[in-house]
């Protein structure tokens, strides 16, 4: 067979080194726009981000590029993935991202004590079976499996961070810093015998010592006070731990004015309010965290107000307790920065931050008759910003802004209850349960995605409290 033999033209053969250019020239541009993007550790998507910023408070299709740590970019997806290049990134279809949740009160070891006395008033709860029962079972493996557990409980539903006063702090602090979460973190002084103390004493010594040594290799534990109450802890031993606090620029929390059975005692001890007492004691001076405060005279609204004490305001424990219910829309109004807290879960009984939101706006509307009051953007901001004002962390957490701690939360948007959407804060307060969350992300660090834990051993967790659930359960019939 004859050999055919095909001739390339000459122009086509002059173009074969313009081709070959033309490739080279794209290749080096493709190289160089990816060379100008930024390299970051994390990007995290949204179909709505809730920045919780006036500036810019929803964001659809939007992301962060977090490094370090630290958010270091907000906006559209688009503009975020022309910027940056990340090394972990995280889609947002069909997902809410936000700040991850603030519970500015809570006792997270008593998860161990979920259900175990209800529908009692707080003083007979108190001194016939928590009070005794904390004696007889309050150690450092109940810390342990205790935190464990409620850490679980808090990244399962958005909480990034939190402020805990119960016992053998450092034991908490460590577990703390092993699951990733954020928090303060109460040594509790008290005047009569207590889990591992004697009495104020050595429980008072104990809480110095460990807010002076207690330094958060991460940052994320800060080391505080936590005087139990102003009907357990004498005058001048208040006064001394204020004086202590102040010096050292600690945080102090404590429970305040809570029911009428602690007015009724601080009356008759003092001749006063719970409030004005504290006041005259000088913890007002210090960085106050004050948990309930249920019954504040007007008087004392414009106290608070005035001393930037911050209020954790606890719907469900003080309804289950019949403590009864916060002025919080009066406190709002005149400047109080308040937050919202689970309690423990003794008391409420779970760490579900959702609930405490729901309730938050719905009860102050009912109990006041008038539907405007605590509108879905004031409680989100309880939860989230307004938190972390209460708590004097709103310079690292609380909102999405550059410069801010990635403290991240992703929800699902695929379930019927969240169908259809025509306002994402609406759903977010009156419609979202903790089961919808999917991610959290503290510090940049991913703690849970796509519902599977990252730092903690839930099985195993759990296994552990069973067992000691099963111990405090015989105590409890020999009662």
């Amino acid at each position: 067979m004859k050999k055919i033999t095909i001739k390339t033209p000459g122009i086509l053969s002059n173009l074969k080194p313009l081709i070959f250019g033309i490739f080279i020239t794209l290749s080096l541009l493709v190289t160089a726009c990816a060379a100008e993007k930024e390299s970051v550790d994390l990007i995290v998507q949204g179909r709505y981000v809730v920045t919780m910023t006036p500036e810019m408070p929803v964001i659809e299709n939007g992301a962060v590029a977090v490094k370090d740590s630290v958010i270091v970019a907000v906006g559209t997806a688009d503009d975020i993935g022309a910027k940056y290049t990340a090394k972990t990134n995280i889609s947002g279809k069909d997902r809410i991202l936000m700040p991850g949740l603030i519970n500015g009160h809570t006792h997270t070891s008593m998860v161990l004590f979920r259900g175990m006395a209800d529908d009692l008033a707080l003083m007979p709860w108190l001194r016939n079976y928590i009070f005794p029962m904390e004696g007889q079972f309050v150690d450092p493996e109940f810390i342990d499996v205790g935190m464990k557990l409620a850490c679980l409980e808090m990244i399962r539903g958005g909480t990034t961070t939190f402020v805990d006063m119960y016992f053998y702090p450092d034991r908490e602090a460590d577990v703390i810093e092993a699951c990733g979460l954020r928090a303060i973190v109460g040594s509790p002084s008290i005047d009569f015998p207590s889990p591992g103390f004697k009495g104020w004493d050595d429980s008072y010594g104990a809480a110095v010592k460990f807010v002076k040594e207690r330094k958060s290799k991460s940052g994320r534990v800060i080391p505080a006070f936590a005087p139990h109450a102003p009907y357990t802890v004498s005058a001048e031993h208040l006064a001394d731990l204020a004086k202590m606090a102040r010096k050292l620029k600690a945080p102090i929390t404590t429970h305040l004015s809570e029911d009428r059975a602690e007015l009724d005692q601080i009356k008759e001890r003092y001749g006063t309010t719970p409030i004005q007492h504290v006041k005259n004691l000088g913890l007002l001076d210090n960085w106050l965290i004050a948990a309930h405060v249920v019954h504040p005279t007007a008087a004392e609204i414009k106290l608070l107000a005035k001393y930037k004490v911050g209020v954790i305001h606890n719907p469900t424990s003080n309804l289950k307790t019949a403590a009864g219910i916060s002025p919080v829309p009066e406190m709002l109004k005149a400047g109080v920065r308040v937050g919202l807290g689970t309690d423990g879960a003794a008391s409420n009984n779970d760490l579900n931050m959702w609930e405490e939101i729901r309730l938050a706006a719905l009860l102050h509307k009912g109990v006041n008759y008038d539907a405007t009051l605590m509108p879905a953007e004031t409680v989100l901001k309880m939860a989230t910003i307004g938190g972390a004002e209460a708590i004097r962390l709103d310079k690292l957490v609380g909102d999405i802004a550059v410069g801010k701690r990635a403290d991240l939360i992703q929800l699902d948007l695929s379930g019927a209850h969240m169908t259809p959407l025509y306002n994402v804060i609406s759903h977010l307060v009156y419609a979202a349960t903790g089961s919808d969350v999917v991610t959290t992300i503290v510090d940049g660090h991913i703690l849970m995605q796509d519902g599977k834990f990252l730092t903690l051993d839930a099985e195993k967790i759990r296994r552990q409290a069973n067992e000691i659930g099963a111990r405090i359960t015989k105590a409890l019939q020999k009662k």
